[in-house]
């Protein structure tokens, strides 16, 4: 599975998740991860949100996506 996959397998389950303690546990990793690498989050502009909108859409008209239950099912295996 490619990065731009797994980066997208990953917004699907945190847009699912439901637990606070997980997900806090998550933001808390990617925040000291990022510390430690001095790399600071940025926000996207106007611009690179429509963008990315845009795409996603695409995305979604041409088929490339996968549904909840499929997600679900693949992330039993991670």
């Amino acid at each position: 599975m490619d990065l731009q996959t797994r980066k997208l397998n990953l917004i699907e389950y945190l847009i699912g998740l439901q637990d606070e303690k997980i997900f806090q546990r998550i933001e808390d990793s990617i925040n000291k991860t990022l510390q430690s690498t001095n790399q600071p989050l940025r926000q996207f502009t106007t611009q690179e949100l429509a963008d990315r909108a845009s795409k996603s859409n695409d995305d979604y008209h041409l088929g490339k996506f996968q549904d909840q239950e499929k997600l679900e099912k693949e992330s039993r295996n991670w």
